[in-house]
């Protein structure tokens, strides 16, 4: 018989940068408990069967495989959310979105279009602050217009709706207040596609062309026709591509074009507005 406190201390993780919450989040899920049970009750036996899948938890931990993807389900801003290979794990990061966003627009009826949604981390965060907006939420990939629906359904928020869409692709003649939208943006030589949890995440939704900007350069050009006069792009993009997004910006004839810094003080996202 173990006990949860000497299981969590045999637990070894070194490859992670967080092991210790690494283990206790497997655990508590295999328990079906909160992470708050193990600290409230760490002398309690561990069911054998519970042990058996935390075992299998970390073999897959150890692999590399994201704690997300083991789990099935990911925080993102105030949301639970269920998350799965075929789309990206919502960061903290992505989070200064959402809240440039709320910031930017009023809490009226607005026309919101979140571009490549994943999981709808962003456009459900946005739709359950703002129950006024109108969230459109668009990828291509359908396992992931699949994912982000069940997302909505589950947190049961109507006034988001979910499609299937390359960018702008069946958005034809659709106009929006705010276009938000965290696409593809590493460099396809970018070592960090080889380390760490970003090795099991979908390339197709990291990678974007020989400098990373390519749907960049796409979405600047295209949004335009897509925006009511005096909306607002707002764009991640790595951190060290916020002058390059300036210039887009610019140059597709945006104006108030800045960037804002994320957690890590790095310029993580950049906007524009389309003159009146």
């Amino acid at each position: 018989m173990t006990i949860i406190a000497s299981l969590l201390r045999a637990a070894e993780l070194p490859d992670s940068p967080t092991p210790r919450l690494d283990a206790e989040l497997l655990l508590a899920a295999a328990l079906g408990k909160s992470r708050s049970f193990l600290h409230t009750w760490p002398e309690r036996i561990v069911p054998s069967e519970a042990a058996l899948l935390f075992s299998e938890y970390l073999r897959r931990r150890r692999s590399g495989e994201p704690v997300a993807y083991i789990l099935g389900q990911q925080g993102f801003w105030k949301l639970d959310l269920e998350v799965a290979p075929h789309t990206l794990i919502p960061r903290p990061d992505t989070e200064l979105l959402v809240e440039t966003a709320l910031a930017l627009l009023p809490a009226t009826p607005s026309r919101v279009l979140d571009l490549g949604t994943g999981s709808g981390a962003i456009a459900l965060a946005l739709a359950s602050e703002r129950p006024a907006w109108k969230v459109t939420a668009v990828d291509r990939v359908l396992e992931a217009v699949a994912l982000a629906e069940r997302n909505r359904q589950r947190l049961d928020l109507r006034n988001v709706t979910v499609l299937s869409s390359h960018w702008f692709s069946a958005l034809e003649g659709e106009r929006f207040q705010l276009i938000i939208s965290n696409p593809p943006y590493i460099a396809a030589s970018d070592p960090h596609l080889a380390e760490g949890d970003v090795r099991f995440e979908p390339a197709s939704a990291l990678v974007a062309g020989p400098d990373g900007l390519d749907d960049l350069r796409q979405i600047v050009a295209q949004a335009p026709a897509h925006l009511d006069p005096g909306g607002w792009l707002m764009l991640e993009h790595g951190y060290d591509q916020a002058e390059a997004v300036r210039d887009l910006l610019s140059a597709q004839g945006f104006t108030e074009v800045h960037s804002r810094k994320d957690l890590g003080n790095h310029e993580r996202i950049s906007l524009g507005c389309l003159p009146c």
